[in-house]
């Protein structure tokens, strides 16, 4: 028997959470688990590149609702793998996007556009 642990949010609260904070924030890291502690791989690289040139980022740790998340940011950025990362509500992509833009020295300017 698997344990399911029950999500904090429905999936219209997280689907508003996603349209706030993309509105309110220039960068933004849809992440598992946080700056603190990432809960991936995947999560913690692109946090690491992210952070590499900006100060002021917002991070949303996905894992207290992961499917409603995922269901969100999938309808958003049309992609369905996390982390996502947001530039200007504009969805840039997730780690290995990052660390292609960051090997053509491009990550910067994408990140301070």
């Amino acid at each position: 028997m698997t344990f399911q642990r029950e999500s904090e949010l429905t999936e219209e609260e997280a689907e508003t959470k996603v349209e706030s904070v993309l509105s309110e924030n220039d960068v933004v890291l849809f992440m598992k688990g946080n700056e603190l502690m990432p809960q991936c791989g995947y999560s913690q690289r692109a946090l690491e590149l992210v952070t590499k040139y900006r100060d002021d980022y917002e991070t949303v740790d996905v894992l207290k609702a992961l499917p409603e998340y995922r269901a969100a940011l999938e309808a958003e950025s049309g992609w369905e793998t996390i982390p996502q990362t947001f530039v200007n509500g504009e969805f840039v992509g997730g780690s290995d996007v990052l660390n292609e833009l960051d090997e053509r020295g491009e990550l910067e300017e994408t990140l301070n556009a």
